[in-house]
């Protein structure tokens, strides 16, 4: 007979206990299409050996189960509430945007972009704060606080008795709004069965659909209850009591999403998140609970995880405890995303992307109904109303642009990376047209085209960024592109004062941004079309 050494029986067993665990899956595959395990949708999308070698296996573990499972119920209600946390990163600094013209003139303020520099210091602040902080203590507490501070802020702002008032509270707002996309899109990407992962992309269309909304809103209230530019006798708060009753809407609005979010709906703690931790019972039964709510069953076992421990599974005791606690107040989440040469360089350039794009969109489209009014002025035909309705008929173009990206970035050899560059080269040349613009029709054909490739290009980077990290790092890499995002987006502000933006300056900065962001997005080293995040 021939004996094995302790090391080889149990690395035979490894494989047997995982051989095991895909003849289940096999064996449920058989039973319908709907849970059939697609091999290019569970090829993860970061090479081997980019994450840890145990995370990495137990995570495709969790992915083949998620995948088993299918699309169902409960991601379908996931995907309409994490559509409110896309719907608010874009409604509220639109709805700055919107109020900006009425609120500089009632408080008779000389440099209106004060408000969207308060505006984004929150939004930094919210997207540092929840971003890193949902990789510590969780998903669940950060996905429902986001858009319960943006409510309950954007209701009192609505009282603000000056400049300062409304500055402070766009601020506080927008600490709320910044956590929307770092935790929303890592709590959804983490219940996604690897077939379904486009609807990432499909989600931009509440990116889009808020923009309509709000501007709808904004025109009845803003367009016939607030001062014009044109008006020569000083604006009073009787008479501008437009933007007030808009923000009470908005507010109310976001409160409405956050009691579906908070009471209606039972979010569960993301599984890769809890293995992550070492906590491996907790996801499994999570998965269980999912299947549940899908009306369907899955073959996973605690076993299925614990067969990679290679050091045993996470201790207990006190000292273990502790290191665990230290363990969430040092940098290891951010020294994964530079663990090997091509993820650093991945992280190093989305980042760059992604700044880029937070100094070049908001300093054109946060003052796009601004610039609308004093341009329009300037052309003869700069009345409120003619400001707002231009403003609602380039929000209705960001729709079509959003479902466009979802269809994109699932065309063969095209894919996230081809879409997302095109469309942001696309967004700066048509900016660059926006400037031979000799009337008001003409200046609006040229936003609307903005809007429409604008809406492609977010519609596949908010889906592309969260799939190149990994879920125990996912939160981290979130903060830090956002981070980045909203670090230029405050120099959007203070480049407007001071560029004027009653001229081209700040544009034609803006269509530059947005072609070397471009030039970037062609150099990103993953695909991560057809394959499963891990």
């Amino acid at each position: 007979s021939i004996s094995l050494g302790a090391d080889t029986a149990i690395e035979l067993q490894r494989l047997l206990r995982m051989t095991d665990f895909t003849r289940d899956l096999k064996d449920e595959t058989d039973v319908t299409d709907r849970h059939s395990l697609d091999e290019t949708k569970t090829t993860p999308v970061l090479d081997q050996g980019t994450v840890d070698p145990v995370y990495q296996a137990k995570a495709h573990v969790l992915n083949n189960a998620i995948q088993q499972i299918g699309m169902g119920k409960y991601q379908w209600e996931l995907f309409v509430l994490v559509g409110f946390g896309w719907a608010a990163d874009n409604m509220w600094p639109v709805i700055t945007s919107l109020i900006l013209p009425a609120v500089a003139l009632e408080f008779n303020q000389s440099k209106p972009p004060l408000l969207s520099l308060a505006q984004n210091i929150g939004l930094l602040a919210g997207a540092v704060f929840w971003g890193f902080g949902c990789d510590i203590f969780g998903r669940r507490l950060a996905f429902n606080a986001t858009i319960g501070v943006t409510a309950v802020f954007g209701l009192v702002a609505a009282g603000s008795p000056n400049f300062a008032a409304i500055g402070c509270f766009a601020a506080l707002w927008s600490f709320g709004v910044g956590g929307n996309l770092p935790v929303d899109s890592a709590v959804f990407l983490e219940f996604l069965p690897g077939s379904h992962q486009y609807l990432l992309t499909i989600l931009s269309i509440f990116w889009a659909f808020a923009q309509l909304l709000a501007t709808l809103v904004a025109w009845p209230l803003l367009g016939y209850h607030t001062c014009s530019a044109e008006q020569t006798t000083p604006c009073t708060r009787a008479q501008n009591f437009g933007w007030r009753w808009f923000m009470i809407a908005m507010g109310g609005f976001s409160m409405v999403c956050f009691i579906l979010r908070f009471v209606v709906f039972t979010l569960y703690e993301s599984p890769k998140f809890l293995m992550g931790k070492g906590k491996d019972a907790e996801a499994v039964a999570v998965v269980h609970k999912v299947a549940a709510k899908n009306n369907r069953t899955s073959s996973l076992s605690i076993a299925d995880l614990e067969v990679h421990d290679d050091e045993g599974p996470q201790g207990t005791d006190a000292a273990a405890a502790l290191k665990r606690k230290l363990e969430k107040i040092d940098l290891r989440h951010v020294r994964a995303l530079f663990r090997t040469k091509k993820i650093a360089y991945s992280t190093t350039l989305i980042m760059c992307i992604w700044a880029f794009i937070g100094l070049a969109f908001p300093l054109y489209n946060a003052f796009i109904p601004y610039t609308l009014s004093s341009r329009g002025a300037s052309f003869g035909d700069g009345s409120t109303y003619l400001t707002y309705r231009n403003s609602l008929i380039i929000a209705v173009l960001g729709i079509p642009g959003a479902l466009l990206g979802g269809v994109l970035v699932e065309v063969p050899n095209f894919g996230r990376k081809g879409t997302l560059a095109l469309s942001t080269i696309l967004t700066g040349v048509f900016l660059f047209g926006s400037t031979t613009a000799k009337n008001s029709n003409s200046l609006l054909g040229w936003n609307c085209a903005f809007s429409f490739m604008s809406n492609v290009m977010y519609a596949v980077l908010y889906a592309y960024t969260p799939e190149i990290f990994p879920t125990k790092d996912r939160g981290t890499g979130n903060a830090l592109t956002a981070s980045a995002n909203r670090v230029f987006g405050i120099m959007a502000p203070i480049v407007a004062i001071y560029a004027n933006l009653e001229t081209a300056a700040p544009v034609y900065v803006s269509g530059a941004l947005f072609l070397a962001a471009g030039v970037l997005e062609c150099l990103l080293p993953f695909e991560s079309q057809g394959k499963a995040s891990l």
